[in-house]
């Protein structure tokens, strides 16, 4: 594993058949299965994202060996019917990040983009080991809300994951990757210790807790790629093409954004 970097999987759906919304980020159960094989051959060692966040702020506490995250974005069904087995079967630890509004309910605003989870079954994966965190209330880009809004998003979201689990979540992971220092400053204001971006690279300490990289697991990797993401491993060749797309909508983000700042009314 290449030195100092930490592989974050970022998986979404684990479903048999795709639908149209959720297409090449979501994995089959039996791929998903045979990567956490991987996992396990390779001598690796789950962790969730507050457990990552506990070692790097304690430098006295060495991480276990060839340490990796498992973590799913935004609540979908089959984590608990097809990734939950998988995992206990290792008995690996993974964090599931979860778009409150999204889920069915009390609370729901009918974004889900794919069966989701109950809240019974997020409970129930809680008992298991995994660690539920924010995923936002209704998934926006949130580096293009006002401040009203972002604040609403974080502040609901760890509002009902604490109300139903019972104590509040510390983890965070930006819907669509997307942030800012405005939003970061949000996030840990609003009571969340770390966040997880994207970035398709190795997550390593200088980041800061609030920007720690992932790598996008879809239903295109093949084995041998996965074992290379675990491995540290050919992870610009992989996402080269992932890097150019997001250069580019990064200056389309910004122009946006100048343009909303200036047909703001000046007082």
């Amino acid at each position: 594993m290449s030195t100092g970097g930490i592989p974050i999987l970022m998986y979404h759906a684990v479903a048999p058949h795709p639908n149209e919304a959720t297409h090449d980020l979501s994995v089959s159960p039996e791929a998903f299965a045979e990567q956490m094989e991987v996992v396990r051959a390779l001598g690796c060692t789950p962790l969730t994202t507050s457990q990552l966040a506990w070692h790097w702020r304690q430098p006295g506490r060495p991480l276990p060996t060839r340490p990796v995250l498992i973590t799913f974005d935004d609540g979908y069904e089959g984590v608990h019917r097809h990734a939950l087995p998988a995992l206990a079967r290792h008995g690996f630890s993974s964090t599931l990040f979860v778009a409150t509004g999204w889920l069915p309910g009390k609370y729901d605003t009918g974004g889900g983009l794919d069966t989701m989870l109950g809240w019974d079954q997020v409970r129930e994966l809680a008992a298991a080991g995994t660690e539920i965190g924010g995923h936002s209330h209704t998934h926006p880009q949130l580096d293009q809300l006002s401040d009203d809004a972002l604040w609403f998003e974080l502040v609901r979201c760890r509002e009902i994951l604490a109300d139903e689990l019972g104590t509040p979540p510390v983890s965070f992971a930006y819907p669509y990757g997307y942030s800012s220092r405005r939003v970061r400053r949000a996030v840990r204001g609003a009571g969340f210790g770390q966040s997880l971006a994207v970035g398709n690279g190795l997550a390593r300490r200088c980041q800061g807790p609030y920007a720690l990289r992932r790598v996008t697991v879809r239903r295109s990797t093949r084995i041998g790629e996965f074992e290379q993401l675990l491995l540290g491993r050919s992870i610009a060749r992989s996402f080269a093409r992932d890097r150019v797309l997001s250069k580019g909508y990064a200056i389309v983000r910004r122009a946006r954004q100048a343009r909303r700042k200036a047909a703001r009314p000046r007082v």
